[in-house]
């Protein structure tokens, strides 16, 4: 029995991108592209027409912008969107936002670090991964607003969490940046030193990080490498390097390294979280929220064996339950909870391991 193709419409004002991708897309044998369009007007027409199961967008677009076009579509019919973006700063932020707004993930122009044919290798990866792992897609409300946050006070963990020889260590793929954002916007200024690997390229994390810091309670930033661990700071690791712990005498730094992909991304959850397993006399909780494939999953693992509380993201709130369903069927979760359980949860469990730290 034939398998069915997966339908894809490119959306950019490039011509010469959409004649490059259309051809690298549809060599292969599991990926028809059913149209390319210059602007979002013949792009909606498309999509009417064949009814796309996965579409890549330009943000930079004539006479509708890639983001406009984005709510229309995430409010009307929502689909797994992959933004094709430049690496520019106002490239990066719309793309931030864009992802905000539900697409599935952003991958760097050509132009920017890489060749046509890397790019298009990275869209069909994302494309099977949709195929195998399946989206989990909300509509926007027609009321959705920037300003509007994602946080649910209800659920909100307000007082300081004990930040003592404790560490916080979270990964997260497809659909992460909403997932993260709600996490922290719900937690406090106080926390312990928080590194987080999300799944994005370079030139994109810093303006994600950014963004963090501007909603968040605590400080955010993108790593740089070399710094000293402090409470009240959340590290993001930089696009295309992988960003580890380390001991160096009674202090924690962070260190970014090049090394090859792990799970075809860079950086790696892996690599953290086997990078703070190998941490003595340091209490660690580590988190694995919504994202396809399985990176992140051996680490988790790794940290449950050298004593750490590790936690996974329920399915019911995830928008791909790939990495945290193999961190389960792994037994490397020690909890599974939902994503507004989650604050709750990482607080109960650093109060556990400072106990069991300090019975040591």
């Amino acid at each position: 029995m034939m398998t069915r193709r997966v339908k894809v419409l490119i959306v950019d004002d490039s011509a010469v991108v959409r004649k490059l991708l259309g051809d690298a897309l549809s060599a292969d044998p599991d990926i028809q592209v059913v149209g390319s369009a210059a602007d979002v007007f013949i792009a909606r027409d498309l999509i009417l027409k064949h009814e796309p199961d996965v579409m890549t967008l330009d943000i930079e677009m004539p006479r509708m912008d890639g983001l406009t076009f984005l709510r229309r579509v995430m409010i009307h019919r929502p689909m797994p969107v992959i933004i094709v973006s430049s690496i520019t700063q106002r490239g990066s932020e719309a793309s931030v936002e864009a992802l905000r707004i539900g697409a599935i993930d952003v991958i760097a122009k050509p132009g920017g670090p890489g060749s046509v044919g890397a790019i298009a290798d990275a869209i069909k990866h994302r494309i099977r991964a949709v195929k195998t792992s399946g989206v989990r897609l909300q509509k926007l409300s027609e009321t959705d607003d920037e300003t509007v946050a994602p946080a649910v006070a209800a659920t909100a963990v307000r007082s300081p969490m004990r930040a003592t020889g404790t560490l916080l260590v979270i990964g997260a793929s497809t659909g992460g940046t909403q997932a993260i954002e709600s996490l922290l916007t719900r937690m406090p200024a106080e926390i312990p030193p928080t590194l987080i690997v999300q799944h994005m390229p370079e030139g994109f994390t810093k303006a994600f990080a950014d963004r963090l810091d501007r909603t968040c309670p605590m400080h955010v930033v993108e790593s740089a490498g070399g710094e000293i661990l402090q409470p009240g700071t959340a590290y993001v690791a930089r696009g295309d390097r992988h960003l580890i712990v380390e001991r160096r005498g009674v202090q924690l730094l962070t260190a970014l390294r090049e090394g090859p992909p792990v799970h075809y991304q860079r950086p790696a959850v892996d690599v953290l979280f086997h990078s703070a397993a190998k941490l003595q006399g340091v209490g660690i909780v580590g988190v694995i929220l919504t994202g396809m494939g399985q990176d992140g999953a051996a680490g988790l693992l790794a940290l449950r064996q050298a004593g750490a509380e590790t936690l996974a993201e329920d399915e019911q709130s995830c928008v791909v339950f790939g990495m945290p369903k193999e961190a389960i069927a792994r037994g490397a979760a020690s909890h599974v909870v939902t994503l507004l359980q989650m604050p709750k949860a990482i607080a109960t469990s650093l109060e556990h391991v400072m106990s069991c730290s300090s019975r040591r």
